[in-house]
């Protein structure tokens, strides 16, 4: 498995892709955005005018993509898994429902070619880093292919089975927890700023502390910023605790820790932020608080 394409190269989908190209794969990557594949050219990859160029004849496409139904018309609605080398692989490592997954996945199969449900956890920090977890679910030699595909962009590959929506259940659960601690955080640095508190110094003192989470380490500093770069935006999480939400109605398991998430995530995006960083998820805090929520 020597040539790659990549699809959806935004702040963490370029990094990966570039970590891929440094691993000796052939990359070609494609995203609406000519700043996006320019960056990708820049770095060493090749740039795609088009899906199709993107799939044509590649061994494996990697989909880096926003959600299940962005996958699927990628795939079938613009025909882009058509152009695959025979036998090719595509791995999916978006966030996705598991159930949408495992009907995408038979529909890949119906087609001649196999799919890796693949999603990740990590941030922008483990793709820049090429040191993502990769909660991976494929038939074992599918998976045994793609497995140097993986390495190159994580350094904890877990196979979680031979269905396709076990790795999208595994990380359902991560994000009940990343979602609940970025909640949390928020809410103690929120009380913090509410007393008076240094909150500089009071982030110093949590994050080295028994009340530390990687969460918290990652994204206090920027709930305590005016503008701080977006990373990933709230509207992901917004997405993601709902598929949570899902998958607890699913197996009738009460969730009231990630429905109390959602539902902050949820204010701070109706109030017009959907598009900012995930940590300001503080607003929702401010505005509970009658403090200026933005």
């Amino acid at each position: 498995m020597k040539t790659i394409g990549f699809v959806g190269l935004g702040s963490m989908g370029l990094p990966m892709a570039i970590n891929l190209g440094k691993a000796g794969f052939a990359v070609t990557g494609f995203d609406l955005r000519a700043e996006a594949r320019g960056a990708l050219q820049a770095a060493g990859g090749e740039a795609a005018g088009s899906l199709a160029e993107a799939f044509s004849g590649r061994d494996a496409v990697v989909l880096m993509v926003v959600n299940a139904g962005q996958a699927e018309d990628i795939l079938f609605g613009q025909a882009a898994l058509a152009q695959l080398a025979p036998g090719g692989i595509a791995i999916l490592m978006a966030t996705c429902p598991p159930a949408a997954v495992a009907a995408l996945a038979a529909r890949v199969e119906a087609a001649g070619h196999m799919l890796v449900d693949a999603p990740v956890s990590g941030g922008v920090v483990g793709a820049e880093a090429g040191s993502l977890t990769i909660m991976a679910a494929a038939r074992r030699p599918v998976f045994d292919a793609v497995k140097p595909v993986l390495d190159a962009m994580g350094s904890k590959v877990v196979f979680m089975g031979e269905e396709p929506g076990q790795g999208a259940t595994a990380k359902a659960v991560n994000q009940l927890l990343c979602g609940a601690h970025l909640a949390i955080a928020a809410e103690a640095l929120s009380l913090a700023e509410k007393l008076g508190v240094d909150t500089q110094a009071m982030l110093d003192i949590v994050s080295g502390s028994a009340a530390s989470s990687w969460m918290l380490r990652d994204r206090g500093a920027r709930m305590l910023e005016r503008e701080p770069r977006v990373t990933s935006a709230v509207d992901i999480f917004v997405k993601d605790l709902g598929i949570v939400l899902e998958a607890g109605r699913d197996a009738k398991a009460a969730l009231p820790m990630a429905a109390l998430a959602h539902q902050l995530f949820l204010s701070v995006s109706g109030r017009g932020l959907g598009a900012h960083d995930d940590s300001q998820v503080i607003a929702a805090y401010r505005a509970l608080q009658g403090r200026d929520a933005t």
